[in-house]
C-alpha cells in the first residue's frame, strides 16, 4: 500500500469567524502534511506506467473548533467526486458528522458538482466533518465527454475576478496559440509552469492569477488560475479542477480544456493521458463525435508538474476557479472564534496492470 499521510495537521492560513448577531462567511482551505509514508507492499508511482486501473481510497478531515458559542451552522462541502468522471468511477462514499443533531442534505450544482449541506442548530466546541471515498481510475474509459454547447459556454470563457489575464497574459497567450487547442493548452501549460515556480505558503485562497504572475511564485492553484486566464483569452473553454494526486499529501489543483472530441486522436492525447510528440490532427463530420454521442471532451493539464493529467490524479470537483469548488465554507451566528485544521490521507487499495497481474493490499 502507497500511503500519503496528512497525520500532522495545521491551522487554516485564516482563523475563521462568526460576527455577532449576523452570519458571518467562514472559509477554510484543506491543507495537511506532505510527508510520504510508504508500506512493504507499495507499488511505486512508476509502476503506474502500466496500469489498466488504480483502485484509491481517499480519507479527510475537516475539524473545527470554536472558542464562543456558535449557532445556527449551514455548512458547504464540496469533498466528493460526481458517480463519474471520465475515466474515473467514484465507488462509494461515506460522510460523518460528529455532531449528534446534524442534519445533512445533497444537491448536485453546476459541471456535476456534488455539495453537501450540513445544518448544526447549536454548535459543539470541535466539530468534525469525516469524508471516506473509493474511487476506480481506468485508462481506457477517455477524458470527460461534454456537449458541443460548452465550446461556446460564456460561462467557462469569461474571466472571475481571480482569472482576469493581464497584457502579458493575453500577449503570451497569443504567441501560443495555433489552430489546435489541445497543442495550444500544452504549450500554455509549458509556459505557465516556467513563469510561476512552486513555493508552499507563498499565496493565499484569494490571490488572483494577475498577482500571482506579478510575484513569479504560488501554489498549484494560482498555476491552475493563470492557465485557465490565458487559455480563455484565446478563446478556448477552460475549468479549474480540484483533487487528489498520488505523491502528494495536500489537495491538488489542475485544469481542464474543453475541445472538440475529434481532436483526440491516436498520436495526440489519448484515453492515458500521454502526450505524443506529434501534434493531434482535428477532423470534422460524423468522425468528430464519440461513440456515446458526445461532441466535445475536457482534457487535463497540471501546469503544476507541466503534464497532461493521468491515473495518478482523483478528480474531486471542477468549477470556473477556487471559489467555485472550495471543499469547506459555511456561514455560522454567534461571537466565537472558529479554526479550521484539516489532515488527509490517501492510499493506494489496487493496481491492476495489463495482461491481468494486479497488486495492492485490497480492504
Amino acid at each position: 500500500m502507497l500511503a500519503l499521510s496528512g497525520d500532522t495537521a495545521e491551522p487554516a492560513r485564516f482563523p475563521l469567524t462568526g460576527g455577532k448577531q449576523d452570519r458571518a462567511t467562514i472559509e477554510g482551505v484543506a491543507r495537511a502534511s506532505e510527508a510520504v509514508a510508504a508500506g512493504d507492499a507499495a507499488p511505486e508511482p512508476g509502476d503506474l506506467d502500466s496500469a489498466e486501473q488504480v483502485t484509491y481510497r481517499v480519507r479527510q478531515r475537516f475539524r473545527y473548533t470554536y472558542d464562543g458559542l456558535a449557532t445556527d451552522l449551514e455548512h458547504r462541502l464540496i469533498a466528493v467526486p460526481p458517480p463519474r468522471h471520465g475515466g474515473q468511477l467514484r465507488r462509494s462514499v461515506d460522510l460523518r458528522v460528529s455532531a449528534p443533531d446534524a442534519r445533512t442534505t445533497w444537491a448536485r450544482g453546476p459541471d456535476g458538482l456534488q455539495i453537501a449541506t450540513v445544518s448544526v442548530d447549536v454548535v459543539p466546541p470541535t466539530l468534525d466533518f469525516d469524508i471516506t471515498l473509493v474511487v476506480e481510475r481506468f485508462a481506457g474509459l477517455g477524458w470527460p465527454e461534454l456537449p458541443a454547447s460548452v465550446l461556446s459556454s460564456r460561462r467557462l470563457l469569461a474571466p472571475t475576478p481571480l482569472t482576469t489575464p493581464t497584457t502579458t497574459m493575453i500577449d503570451a497567450a497569443r504567441s501560443l496559440a495555433g489552430g489546435d487547442p489541445v497543442a495550444t493548452a500544452r504549450r500554455v501549460c509549458g509556459w505557465v509552469h516556467q513563469r510561476i515556480e512552486y513555493v508552499s505558503g507563498s499565496t493565499d485562497v484569494g490571490t488572483t492569477a494577475a498577482q500571482a504572475l506579478t510575484g513569479g511564485r504560488g501554489v498549484c492553484q494560482d498555476q491552475a488560475h493563470v492557465m485557465i486566464a490565458m487559455c480563455r483569452a484565446v478563446g478556448i473553454p477552460a475549468r479549474y479542477v480540484s483533487g487528489h494526486m498520488l505523491g502528494e499529501g495536500a489537495s491538488h489543483a489542475w485544469v481542464e480544456v474543453v475541445v472538440p472530441a475529434g481532436i483526440l486522436r491516436a498520436g495526440g492525447v489519448g484515453p492515458l493521458g500521454a502526450w505524443a510528440d506529434a501534434s493531434p490532427v482535428p477532423v470534422s463530420g460524423p468522425a468528430a463525435v464519440t461513440p456515446g454521442g458526445a461532441a466535445a471532451a475536457a482534457v487535463a493539464f497540471d501546469p503544476c508538474h507541466d503534464r497532461v493529467a493521468d491515473l495518478r490524479y482523483v478528480t474531486v470537483a471542477v468549477g470556473r476557479d477556487y471559489h467555485d469548488v472550495a471543499p469547506t465554507s459555511g456561514r455560522y451566528v454567534g461571537a466565537g472564534r472558529g479554526v479550521l485544521t484539516a489532515t488527509q490521507r490517501v492510499d493506494v487499495l489496487e493496481v491492476r496492470r495489463r495482461g491481468g497481474g494486479a497488486s495492492g493490499t485490497g480492504w
